[in-house]
């Protein structure tokens, strides 16, 4: 449980490294992107776990969960 708060928190703050979007907040990435990413395969380790969060927040409508955390950690 403790994880998955951290994962989150982590997940707020953390932005693109490269590419495109690079500084853009993962959570912020155009939707085309992310589906453009789950097609092609997220990159390996926290990075593409993220943005395979990204992917499932973002099919569902969820993505202002991760706002909400923003707001509470910036």
């Amino acid at each position: 449980m403790i994880n998955d708060r951290q994962f989150l928190i982590d997940l707020a703050k953390m932005r693109m490294p490269f590419g495109k979007f690079k500084g853009r907040f993962l959570i912020d990435l155009p939707e085309h992107y992310i589906v453009w990413y789950k097609t092609k395969g997220f990159p390996q380790g926290k990075l593409g776990k993220q943005m395979a969060l990204v992917y499932e927040l973002q099919l569902n409508g969820l993505e202002d969960i991760v706002r909400k955390i923003q707001k509470e950690y910036s």
